[in-house]
């Protein structure tokens, strides 16, 4: 199973903190795709990271079954 974690704004709009999804096989891709169809995530902006490491949306990358994958808001700095 591969967890996906909500942060910020992302969590308001999924009304989760977390969901485990099984995929014996996905893309990073993919999984956006998937999960964008089913949340409806609009305009919304957030960073992804996969085993708490930032990758760009667009990454081709073979998720696996134990990968954590975290959606993040925008980060303010200060």
């Amino acid at each position: 199973m591969i967890e996906i974690k909500y942060f910020g704004a992302v969590a308001e709009k999924t009304k989760c903190e977390f969901e485990k999804v099984a995929f014996s096989e996905v893309s990073l891709q993919q999984l956006l795709q998937d999960l964008e169809i089913k949340y409806q995530f609009d305009s919304l902006s957030f960073s992804v990271a996969v085993n708490q490491k930032i990758v760009p949306k667009t990454t081709d990358y073979k998720l696996q079954t134990s990968d954590v994958v975290a959606l993040l808001p925008p980060f303010a700095g200060g």
